[in-house]
């Protein structure tokens, strides 16, 4: 999906403290739509209810509410009232990458020219700008090319957004 066809999620993006005040690299409302794409991902063809979509990702009901319909607005999933119906993707789960979902709910910006806008720079980018625009390219590349449907299958016994079974 094209970020120009793309319309950007309208809920404010949320970044939740790690252990020792840490931020996340991505911000809370975009790991929260990730969440239920994968779900969504995992549960193909079943629309699912935002009580379902809650449960499953351990969101907050009213939060993905809000998120659920930024992704409908952007194309990547469709909603359906009444009996039976819920959310479901818009196309198959190996047709939509981790890239559509940022580019919909919390766009990656690539370092295009001097943030400090010194005019001798330009598109010029400094040591430190490169490496922050190399560093955002790689983990586009690694967006743009990791699909739901790998996000949705079990790998190594651990099943998405599943605890795993006790052992012994």
């Amino acid at each position: 999906m094209s970020s120009s066809t793309t319309s950007r999620l309208e809920v404010p993006t949320k970044q939740t403290k790690t252990h020792r005040g840490e931020k996340p690299m991505i911000s809370q409302t975009l790991e929260y739509a990730l969440r239920a794409a994968v779900s969504l991902a995992h549960h193909h063809g079943e629309p699912r209810t935002s009580e379902q979509l809650a449960k499953d990702t351990q969101v907050p009901g009213m939060y993905l509410s809000k998120i659920m319909q930024g992704m409908v607005r952007a194309g990547l999933i469709n909603s359906q009232r009444g009996p039976g119906g819920g959310f479901t993707l818009v196309r198959a789960p190996e047709q939509i990458t981790i890239w559509d979902v940022v580019q919909a709910v919390d766009p990656v910006m690539r370092i295009r020219e001097c943030p400090l806008k010194l005019a001798s720079h330009g598109t010029n980018l400094c040591p430190l700008h490169r490496k922050l625009d190399d560093a955002i390219a790689t983990v586009e590349a690694v967006f743009r090319t990791t699909y739901l449907a790998e996000l949705a299958t079990t790998n190594q016994g651990v099943k998405p957004l599943c605890e795993a079974p006790a052992e012994g």
